[in-house]
């Protein structure tokens, strides 16, 4: 099975395994949005290539869309040599924050029962 696009609200994230194919994808959803009387934005519209080495643009109504290096799609950080590597690695530290702090009260003589703690991710 192959999955072509993620969607969540009003974002779009499409996937392709080659540059015509995002070509084709992203005129598919430009008509077919412009059908219904809906517009994409291009100041907002982005391409991400992951391990690619194709430096063809992708094309909106004509007009290039910009290419990123990296992007956030749902608090993900993706980027195009180690996808969400970044963001997993970013994650894990701030685990590891949370527990040395817990570390501190296990450990500690004396908690008391009215003792306020705080663990933010």
């Amino acid at each position: 099975m192959q999955l072509d696009d993620l969607d969540f609200a009003d974002d779009l994230a499409l996937l392709s395994q080659t540059q015509q194919q995002m070509q084709e994808k992203t005129t598919s959803v430009a008509s077919t949005s412009a059908a219904v009387g809906l517009n994409i934005h291009k100041g907002k519209s982005k391409i991400l290539r992951y391990n690619k080495t194709c430096t063809n643009p992708v094309l909106l109504d004509g007009e290039a869309l910009k290419h990123v290096k990296t992007f956030t799609y749902l608090a993900i950080i993706i980027d195009e040599h180690d996808g969400s590597d970044e963001d997993v690695n970013e994650w894990i530290g701030k685990a590891r924050e949370a527990v040395l702090q817990l570390k501190y009260i296990w450990t500690s003589k004396q908690p008391t029962p009215n003792s306020e703690f705080s663990i933010q991710m």
